[in-house]
């Protein structure tokens, strides 16, 4: 069973997400924010990182900035539904850094399940 770790300071879609994913098969471990990530990383070992990026403790570049230091190969999945005060696209930004894929918020849950099973490899064991 994949492992998911899932990261977003949203409590309502951060459960909802959980749920969407454990229904599919996946193991799902969670975060309200960036800073426990690295951690989480080498303890328990994900096979897929999706995160916010705008929280407020710790937003999700820097998240994605020490995944890719500890496990440069490790997919990773950017969500965001952009800030209030500022314009920038962080998911253009989060591109360059290289993470894997994007969705803007709201974005239809079987388009997230669509891009774990392609990162994690369930698509083609499907």
């Amino acid at each position: 069973m994949a492992k998911v770790l899932l990261v977003d300071d949203d409590d309502l879609l951060r459960c909802i997400l959980t749920e969407v994913m454990i229904s599919q098969g996946y193991e799902v471990i969670e975060a309200a924010d960036g800073r426990p990530v690295a951690d989480m990383i080498i303890r328990e070992e994900p096979d897929i990182l999706i995160t916010d990026l705008i929280m407020p403790e710790q937003e999700g570049l820097k998240t994605i900035q020490q995944a890719r230091a500890l496990r440069p190969q490790l997919p990773i999945i950017a969500i965001s539904g952009g800030g209030r005060t500022v314009s920038t696209d962080f998911l253009q930004v989060a591109l360059i850094m290289g993470v894997n894929a994007t969705l803007t918020k709201p974005f239809d849950h079987n388009q997230l399940v669509a891009l774990v099973d392609q990162f994690t490899g369930k698509a083609k064991a499907a």
